[in-house]
């Protein structure tokens, strides 16, 4: 049924029109007006995507973080909405000049949502268990420099490394790396109990998860407002469109369908709203295999492909075009967008410099989303202007994508966003599938984990993505925009997604 509003001043007029028959006190009804008036304190918060856990220790999923990450579970440390690494059961830490010691100070009376105290000994618990043998955690890997964990006391954590990890900070802020106590992390994958400031109610599969407010949150500077989240997952984006306009849900975070966007133009209840994300949308290419082990012909792709027109068929001209696997979000960033500019000339001859003047055939191995679909029939457009003829092969994604592409390199050029921040990394990981092999970049990531020095690792990211850029190992073509839809009273979601997540601690109806 559609929602029908009085105003309070209409519900005044009512209520006292009664209350004087009835002959009762006058103040009644200004004491049920104030109650009325009393700020909204339930948000119902939509995904499309519905998580397949709630511990993202255990698996890679983003919207396993998306409900729990920063609501229920936190780490030593945090990332802010601007990306910035943050104190967090950690209140404070030192590294040593070496880089292989780390000394964390812990906050003093933090306890988890069923009492168990956190102290040195749980951290260490969660350490271990995401770096040891038996581990599943995603992102097992940012734990692999650690060599011995100590606990000198309740409140001091020292991390001694085989080697320097100049982004273990950083990664010690990721969802993988939250801190879960012994006697329940085995539990949290259907019920988690984490140190933050909501806890986990209940999980209708298929439907929705809930959280309510933690009362005994440790942080007491944060004024955390919701007493109520809901969850609902809705992957149909008409159906999302329905239920934002019904209010049935209040916001949708990372709204999936940009062609949609403008039927909330004028909509004197929801807003619209555009940052930025992580999700790097390439066209990875299989550099082991001909004709794309020529730099050459890489580079004359990189040429025929126009991006504002990229991002125009594909999301609707929402999106920000990259030269390299970086993002405007990520510190060092510099704009290589202009290295390999849209040129179909210079494409050609180039193409033609690598033995190809009629151009060539090739497979694209493009899964079956919406924004994949969209790029690879714009990209065949363009190809087809320098000669290159592409089939679009539409892959099922993850299992026959991973099987084929991921695992096994079987595949010509295919196309996928990376929704991991900060993953310049990945040309440098062998095996990985660009089958990219460049000792100089190598060397600059190496490089970039033997210090700790901020500026310094700066200046290694924008020497490592000039090297992307000239090299194309994959066509760089644009970062998917965060598109949100939220009631305009609801302040305080994130604009920008530096990190997958949907943070509430600052969330609130506007009175």
């Amino acid at each position: 049924m559609p929602r029908t509003y009085f105003s309070q001043a209409a519900k005044l007029s009512r209520r006292t029109a009664l209350t004087l028959a009835l002959g009762t006190a006058l103040w009644l009804p200004f004491s049920a007006v104030e109650a009325e008036a009393a700020p909204k304190t339930a948000l119902t918060l939509g995904m499309a995507i519905e998580p397949t856990g709630l511990d993202p220790t255990i698996a890679a999923p983003v919207a396993i973080g998306q409900v729990t990450w920063q609501n229920i579970f936190e780490g030593l440390v945090t990332i802010d909405s601007k990306g910035q690494v943050k104190p967090q059961l950690a209140e404070s830490w030192q590294i040593s000049p070496d880089g292989k010691t780390y000394t964390f100070k812990l906050r003093r009376g933090v306890t988890f949502h069923d009492g168990e105290a956190f102290d040195s000994s749980v951290a260490k618990f969660s350490l271990d268990r995401a770096r040891g043998e038996s581990s599943v955690n995603p992102q097992k890997r940012f734990f692999a420099s650690i060599d011995t964990i100590e606990t000198p006391g309740p409140e001091t954590l020292v991390l001694k490394l085989k080697q320097p990890a100049g982004s273990l900070i950083y990664w010690l802020g990721w969802p993988a790396s939250v801190m879960v106590a012994p006697k329940t992390a085995e539990n949290n994958r259907t019920t988690p109990i984490g140190t933050g400031p909501f806890k986990f109610v209940s999980w209708a599969k298929g439907d929705k998860v809930e959280l309510e407010k933690n009362p005994s949150y440790w942080d007491k500077n944060v004024g955390v407002k919701l007493e109520k989240a809901t969850f609902r997952f809705v992957s149909d984006a008409q159906a999302q469109a329905a239920a934002l306009k019904a209010g049935d849900i209040d916001a949708f975070p990372e709204f999936g369908a940009p062609e949609l966007m403008s039927s909330f133009d004028g909509d004197s209840r929801l807003g619209t709203f555009v940052g930025n994300t992580e999700l790097k949308v390439v066209a990875g290419m299989n550099n082991a295999r001909k004709p794309f082990d020529d730099k050459r012909v890489r580079q004359a792709l990189m040429m025929a492909v126009d991006r504002p027109t990229v991002i125009e068929g594909a999301w609707s001209g929402l999106g920000t075009a990259i030269g390299s696997h970086y993002t405007p979000n990520d510190r060092g960033y510099i704009d290589t967008t202009g290295v390999y500019p849209y040129d179909v000339e210079k494409a050609k001859a180039l193409l033609a410099e690598a033995g190809f003047p009629n151009g060539f055939s090739f497979t694209i191995k493009a899964p079956q989303m919406a924004y994949a679909q969209r790029t690879s029939q714009v990209l065949q457009a363009m190809l087809a202007e320098i000669g290159v003829t592409m089939t679009i092969e539409t892959t099922e994604f993850p299992a026959k994508w991973v099987a084929d592409v991921f695992k096994g390199s079987n595949y010509d050029m295919t196309i996928v966003a990376h929704a991991e921040p900060m993953d310049i990394d990945i040309y440098s990981r062998n095996p990985y599938y660009f089958n990219y092999k460049n000792p100089a970049f190598n060397e600059i990531i190496a490089n970039v984990e033997k210090t700790a020095d901020a500026g310094e690792q700066e200046k290694l990211y924008g020497e490592a993505q000039k090297i992307l850029a000239e090299d194309v190992p994959a066509l760089f073509l644009f970062v998917m925009p965060k598109l949100g839809v939220w009631d305009k009273k609801v302040k305080g979601l994130w604009q920008d997604e530096p990190i997958p997540s949907n943070v509430l601690t600052d969330v609130r109806w506007e009175e």
